[in-house]
């Protein structure tokens, strides 16, 4: 986060007012009456504001200086907007969206999880468009990766930009014997006080930690079911909430605080406070090994039983001004050069949203001449025993009973 896959919180009446009030879609919120090459000639001259997460060093510079010249090269002026939360860039949306601009200020946002379903409900995103950028041919129709955002249907609303797996990490020159699984890191963290914490939720990374921790509590993904449920969670998250508890005392400052986000994670773990960090983004360290920020005895932790995975997605406001602008973007940025480049650790170091085996042999050389990692196994390595993640209305209710249950306990 993917965006950094940040949940969504609004005032529920923001929400049903956007949903109900809002006007019909604008005229050519989709864009099926019309061929690529007469999008494309419309897009020629535009300006396209992606709105994105600016925390990430590595992803602005990709935006910035791979992606932006590349779009020129299309006659497409591509404009990052950074933001600290993508729930900032859906307040903007539906706010525009209540209006009925038909001019907003957001053509193209990161976006997964929580604020695509917000979105949805509220119809703020234009549809059936993905389905005709020509590069989606390069897409596995079947991925459920990309056809399902966190238990939400894309429905051609949303264009896949790169995959994430959840990744725990360590040192392996202060962690002789890694855990491998969930509870046996939280038993870790027991034996070992102070030398492990987590980012503290809503930050999107403590999110997923708090969704692993609930697989691990509840006997696996399989107990859990994938759309959210009441009772269920009336059921599971007491063994959840104890185990979280009980290692509370041994993490990091007696867990009477948490890192705010991950990037406060990754200084603690960089400057040696801590043994483990963690990351939606586990291509990413390679680089930072080489650079000197982590040790280089970092280390990915796999866990027996598997962990998180999912995709990011590039949306557009159904308020977009300029919309095929934003499609000749989002097929850009699925090409096979641009998704080759992305994945390169000294790019930006994220997984692609393409299936291989459907490109040329040119292109599929593109991913097989990316370098090798000591640091980071292979995606199909990563990947083996993925979880599922849960949809989008698990994530506040757990992440409120964390902050109620959890941290209201340490305080």
């Amino acid at each position: 986060m993917s965006p950094r896959l940040v949940r969504l919180i609004l005032p529920a009446a923001l929400v049903g007012l956007a949903a109900c009030a809002a006007p019909a879609p604008p005229a050519g919120s989709t864009s099926e009456d019309r061929s690529w090459s007469q999008i494309s000639e419309q897009a020629a001259g535009q300006t396209v504001d992606l709105w994105m997460y600016g925390g990430d060093r590595q992803g602005n510079a990709y935006v910035d200086d791979v992606l932006t010249p590349a779009a020129a090269e299309l006659g497409v002026t591509l404009r990052r907007v950074p933001v600290a939360d993508t729930k900032d860039a859906m307040t903007r949306i539906l706010a525009e969206r209540q209006a009925g601009s038909e001019d907003g200020a957001v053509d193209l946002v990161w976006v997964n999880g929580d604020n695509f379903a917000t979105g949805k409900q509220a119809d703020a995103w234009r549809c059936g468009w993905s389905s005709q950028l020509p590069n989606m041919k390069f897409v596995a129709p079947d991925d459920a990766l990309v056809t399902q955002d966190f238990g939400t249907a894309v429905e051609g609303c949303e264009a896949p930009w790169h995959k994430a797996q959840f990744t725990l990490v360590y040192d392996s020159a202060r962690v002789a014997e890694p855990p491998t699984s969930m509870s046996g890191v939280l038993q870790w963290a027991q034996d070992h006080p102070g030398r492990f914490t987590y980012p503290a939720p809503p930050d999107f990374t403590g999110s997923v930690f708090i969704r692993q921790a609930l697989y691990s509590a509840s006997g696996g993904y399989a107990q859990v079911p994938a759309q959210f449920d009441q009772d269920a969670y009336d059921e599971l998250a007491p063994d959840l909430w104890k185990a979280l508890k009980d290692v509370a005392p041994s993490l990091w400052r007696q867990g009477r605080t948490y890192p705010r986000d991950s990037v406060a994670l990754d200084r603690l773990y960089a400057d040696g406070e801590v043994d483990m960090t963690m990351t939606y983004g586990p291509a990413t360290l390679t680089k930072l090994v080489a650079e000197g920020t982590f040790p280089a005895t970092t280390r990915v932790l796999p866990l027996d039983e598997g962990t998180i995975g999912n995709a990011s997605f590039l949306a557009i406001p159904s308020s977009a001004g300029d919309a095929e602008g934003a499609m000749v973007v989002a097929d850009l940025a699925l090409s096979p050069e641009q998704q080759a480049l992305k994945a390169a650790p000294e790019t930006w170091g994220q997984f692609t949203v393409l299936d291989t085996d459907l490109l040329s042999g040119s292109d599929q050389g593109r991913f097989d001449d990316l370098p090798a990692s000591d640091v980071v196994p292979a995606y199909d390595v990563l990947s083996r025993n993925a979880n599922p993640e849960l949809a989008s209305a698990w994530v506040g209710p757990l992440d409120e009973g964390w902050r109620r249950v959890v941290l209201g306990a340490g305080s």
